[in-house]
């Protein structure tokens, strides 16, 4: 049998309350013991910059690229970019740069706490 999250949800709905309960009660006394455990984040995925990209499109892409990356600040950072492109007419190969040296020095920056 494969042993993972989703084969523990399956059993798990097989048991009445009280082993539920039972069950909850155990995974939160072998969390206490040793703390979560932190899975490093996964490597980017390559995809490629298109010869012509719009901002926007370029933020999609590294979206998609760096999936396992959530930062409130980041995105409001990119968002900064993206604005200082549409509205202060920032030229967009240079923004586009910027946008990707974030997303890569977040996800260096979250790399880092793993190691």
């Amino acid at each position: 049998m494969k042993r993972d999250s989703k084969t523990l949800v399956k059993l798990f709905e097989t048991l009445d309350t009280e082993r539920q309960n039972s069950l909850l009660d155990y995974a939160e006394y072998l969390q206490s013991k040793g703390g979560p455990v932190k899975k490093a984040p996964g490597k980017p995925l390559d995809i490629p910059r298109p010869e012509s990209e719009s901002v926007v499109g370029a933020i999609k892409r590294l979206k998609q690229s760096y999936h396992m990356v959530d930062s409130i600040e980041l995105f409001a950072r990119a968002s900064n970019l993206m604005t200082d492109h549409m509205v202060k007419g920032r030229d967009a190969e240079e923004v586009i740069n910027e946008i990707e040296a974030l997303f890569e020095e977040t996800y260096q920056k979250m790399f880092k706490d793993f190691e």
